[in-house]
């Protein structure tokens, strides 16, 4: 078996598609029943953010299993072969250790030491271990990526400054702006990212925020936190168009703002409107655009700024990588002790057993024994054991994993008959 990740993230595939294979909330369960009952797939994790979809897997067969992953990506997200060839990104074994590690650091983002990332590879194992798709091998894997990200931003400076899709988009605005000060702002949707855009926002002493977002109670819970002014839902249109910049960040899988009823609501006005999509796939319908004083700026914006803004923080990569290298050295130590540990289980009940019989079949000839001589005797029987097999747990300890190890393993096997 071995470990296999395929798919699609801002590096090697255009905005259009990545929106195509978002995989949101309400169907990942529906995504990772599917890819889990897959011919070839053992284990499954779905990581989809604003700027990947990727599955992490444990495969019987690495060709049967990229053909499951990619069969997937065109059944559930619509995706044509030639889309596959162009832009699925597949990677094995030491490569996925390694993406997945760089992915959790925030090396791997738009956002360079993205801040959002690490809690979103921990909640997509989380769903996985939650629906029995991950198992020992993505447990270990997922283990060491998380510790792997903790580390980064705890042991570097990866994570100062602008660090999130949120932050980055109300950097955006006030440079557009100049400033926030006194700006009416509008913020669509009331999860996580809309969350830390208004945290973001707040630091800049707007007018007003106010939040539009489906779900009433997730709107209140932000009053609550920070103040903000609700919107309802299907007053969207007009409260837009009353603000001087929309931030929108919601988890919609289409769009919430079309054209035709914003051009409605808007009417005759000119005055200047920035709207700065940060969702995926996006909310704001592009035609907006030919509206007069309308500006829209999406996630290609947003890389601009933020490239713009990295020579502060490509110090801290040297570092980084160098955590992770040290992290994966522990992650395949610990793999390849697991690797030996069923064999040399079997090695030392064979050893055990083995005494055991010896001293059974001594029989009536240690009856005289006292309690003290006994336990004498176990404690030199065992130790003799320990000994015995000592060495050959430890070689294949140090050797499982490479073929020497399992030329080791298969003549202990052969040897012993285990």
């Amino acid at each position: 078996m071995s470990l296999i990740s395929v798919g699609m993230n801002h590096r090697n595939a255009p905005i259009e598609l990545l929106e195509r294979v978002t995989i949101q909330p309400d169907t990942l369960t529906k995504a990772l029943v599917d890819l889990a009952g897959r011919a070839h797939l053992t284990e499954v994790v779905v990581l989809s953010t604003c700027n990947r979809t990727e599955v992490f897997a444990v495969a019987e067969k690495f060709h049967g299993a990229y053909g499951d992953i990619r069969d997937f990506f065109i059944d559930h997200c619509g995706l044509s072969a030639q889309d596959c060839t162009d832009h699925l990104q597949t990677i094995h074994d030491t490569d996925v250790v390694r993406h997945l590690f760089a992915v959790a650091s925030g090396l791997d983002s738009i956002v360079l030491g993205e801040s959002e990332i690490l809690g979103q590879v921990k909640r997509a194992w989380m769903h996985a271990q939650e629906h029995h798709s991950a198992g020992p091998t993505l447990n270990l894997l997922f283990r060491h990526a998380i510790n792997t990200g903790k580390r980064a931003r705890s042991e570097t400076a990866i994570g100062r400054s602008i660090t999130s899709m949120a932050h980055a988009a109300v950097a955006l605005a006030e440079q557009q702006l100049n400033s926030l000060h006194d700006a009416k702002v509008l913020v669509i949707g009331a999860g996580e990212i809309a969350t830390n855009v208004v945290r973001a926002l707040k630091r800049h002493n707007p007018a007003t925020i106010s939040v539009a977002n489906r779900s009433p109670r997730r709107a209140n819970a932000l009053v609550e936190e920070f103040a903000v002014q609700v919107v309802p839902f299907d007053e969207l249109c007009d409260a837009a168009c009353r603000a001087d910049v929309v931030i929108s960040a919601t988890g919609s899988s289409e769009v919430i703002v079309h054209r035709s009823a914003f051009q409605t609501a808007r009417g005759q006005s000119t005055s200047p409107l920035l709207v700065i999509d940060i969702a995926m796939p996006r909310d704001i319908d592009p035609g907006i655009t030919s509206l007069p004083g309308v500006s829209l700026m999406d996630m290609r914006h947003v890389q601009f700024l933020v490239d713009t803004g990295l020579r502060n923080r490509r110090s801290e990569v040297k570092q980084v990588t160098e955590i992770i290298d040290a992290n994966i050295d522990t992650y395949l130590a610990e793999l390849t002790a697991r690797r030996a540990a069923p064999l040399v289980a079997d090695l030392h009940t064979m050893a055990e057993q083995v005494r055991m019989a010896e001293i059974a079949k001594a029989g009536g000839r240690l009856d005289d024994l006292t309690d003290g001589q006994r336990n004498q005797l176990e404690a030199l029987t065992k130790a003799i054991v320990a000994k015995l097999i000592h060495e050959p747990t430890a070689r294949l300890k140090s050797e499982a994993g490479t073929p020497r190890g399992d030329r080791l393993a298969e003549a202990l096997r052969e040897l012993f008959d285990l």
